[in-house]
Order: structure tokens, then sequence, then C-alpha cells
């Protein structure tokens, strides 16, 4: 079952701060503020899925602020995205605000200060996801911070539905499905944020950090194909093969370095997944793009200190 957070048994009189409690709790250190008096009432239910936390809340009228003196006491680096269910909500972040009505969706960072408006009754889904997972996809989030993703677009409407059918069945997933849904939602996101971005004229660093997505997309999309190389990856994108090498040194990377850590990272996930406890250790890692046994277990081992056969082991439970 999901957590179950209410105001319902509390004394009238203490709903409210008991809500301040309970957001901060499940979310981030944020400020709640409401005239509603004793008739204030809220409840969320929250599962967690990997490294993010799909989260249903439906409440009154209030104001949520997250100040800097909030900020300045926590490390909390998320980005929260907030899906209208029920009623209408106003999102304000550097500069901007949209509101958010059903069927939309809009992303704050909670390492800058914002405020939420709620003007009466609403319920949302609140997708709360590390930022670095997701700037991992996409890195020019700030300049969409406060902006609505509608139904009009195919992938922001995919975007949205995903997360929404993810949201009822999060409580029943096993880990290895959460994990690996909670990656495909983070995908979609970063495609809905570079549909947004559309024809529009970008900064350089935000056009950067797009070419930067679709490189990545591209790689792992083609991850398990052994012939995956720089040329052809620079040929697929339209640019060089040294721009491609100039994008992922903004991560501290290469092309060779990056294929190699993503299809270390899925042998490993694979490795350690009962889901493909059959699965001969040769056959995952011929899966995901390698071609040579010995230089596997060597580069694995590198990389986790562990040969493959012993992490897997070290992963089955006693």
């Amino acid at each position: 079952m999901p957590a179950l957070f209410t105001t319902e048994d509390a004394p009238t009189h203490r709903r409210l701060a008991l809500w301040r409690d309970i957001v901060c709790d499940v979310f981030v250190q944020l400020d709640c503020k409401s005239d509603l008096g004793t008739a204030f009432h809220g409840a969320i239910t929250s599962a967690q899925l990997g490294a993010v936390k799909c989260s249903t809340v439906s409440s009154g009228r209030q104001r949520v602020l997250r100040t800097p003196s909030r900020i300045a006491r926590t490390s909390e680096d998320f980005v929260l995205i907030a899906l209208g269910r029920h009623g209408s909500g106003a999102v304000l972040q550097d500069g901007r605000e949209t509101v958010i009505q059903p069927g939309e969706f809009a992303l704050y960072d909670t390492t800058r200060p914002y405020e939420l408006r709620f003007d009466d009754d609403f319920t949302q889904i609140i997708f709360q996801v590390p930022r670095e997972m997701l700037h991992r996809r996409f890195a020019g989030t700030q300049g969409l911070t406060a902006t609505t993703f509608a139904s009009d677009r195919p992938v922001q409407r995919l975007a949205f539905q995903f997360i929404s059918g993810l949201s009822e069945i999060a409580d029943r997933l096993d880990p290895d499905n959460a994990i690996r849904l909670a990656d495909q939602a983070a995908d979609l996101l970063a495609m809905a944020m570079s549909e947004r971005l559309g024809g529009a004229a970008l900064p350089a660093s935000t056009h950067r950090s797009a070419l930067l997505y679709r490189l990545k997309a591209h790689v792992l999309a083609h991850l398990p194909n052994p012939e995956l190389g720089l040329t052809e990856t620079a040929a697929a994108l339209g640019i060089s093969p040294r721009y491609v090498n100039s994008l992922l040194a903004d991560e501290d990377t290469s092309f060779q370095r990056f294929v190699l850590a993503q299809r270390l990272e899925r042998c490993k996930r694979d490795l350690a997944s009962p889901t493909h406890a059959h699965r001969h250790i040769g056959e995952i890692a011929f899966a995901w793009g390698f071609n040579d046994l010995s230089h596997f277990g060597r580069v694995f081992r590198d990389h986790y200190g562990l040969s493959p056969r012993d992490w897997r082991q070290s992963r089955v439970p006693n």
C-alpha cells in the first residue's frame, strides 16, 4: 500500500500546522498558508520508485512557498513535475508564472525559490525527480520552469498520460520494474522538454543541452548494436565527431567512455535483477553491445570492483 498522510484525524485547529509538517516530510522544506482555518483539509499518498517519488496531493485553498531561508537550511536537489488532475494551481519561479489545469503539467526546481497558489480544492500528481537524474538527459530545465506543458503536443500528452498511469500502480510495482519505469518517465519528460522548446530561438547553452539530449537518446537507442560508433553517430545527428566529444566533454566524458558506462550500467542492472536470473552472463553482455566476454569481464571489474559473476551472487537474497 502507498504511504498515506492526512489531516483528517487531527484536531481542526492543528490541521494546517500538521499539513506543513506532512509536505515537508514528503517533499522538501516549505511554508504553507491558508485562510480556511478549521475548514482546512489535505491528504497525500506517496510511493517510492527507485530514486523517484510519485505522490498524489488533494487539499484545499492555500499558498505554498519555497523561500531562500528554507533552501539554505537543506541540500534538497529535485525537479518537481506537477500534473493537474482536478482544480487549478499556479506556479511562480524564475520570473515566470503559469497555471496548471487538468491534463497539463509544469515543473519547478527546489534549489531556487518558488511559490504555488491554489484558490480552491485541487488534486495534483507530483513526480519528484533528483535534478541530476533529469539533467543527465536534458540540462536546460531552468528555462522551462513555471511553463505549461499542454496536451496539444504528442510527446507532452504522452508524458502526462504515462506518469498519471504510473502513479496509479506505483505501490504495486516490484523494485526492478519501478526503477525501469521511473527511468522511462524521465526519458519522456526530457523528450517533452525538447519538444516544448521546438523551433524557438534558443540561447547557446540551451541549444547545447538540447543537442546533448539528442546525442544521448541516439546512443541509448542503439546500445545493443556492437557497431555503434562515433562517426556514424555524428552523421546521424548532422554534426562532426569533434563536436560530439565537445558536447560530452561538458560532462567530463567522451563518446567511447559514455557508451561503455551506459552498457556496463545496464549489464549491472540486469545481472542484479531476479527477472534475468535465468540468463547467462555472456547473453546479457552481448545483448548490450559487448562482443568480447573477456573484455567485458575486465572492464566490469575495473568499474565496480567485482567480476560480473561475483556481482550477481552478491545481489542474490540470502
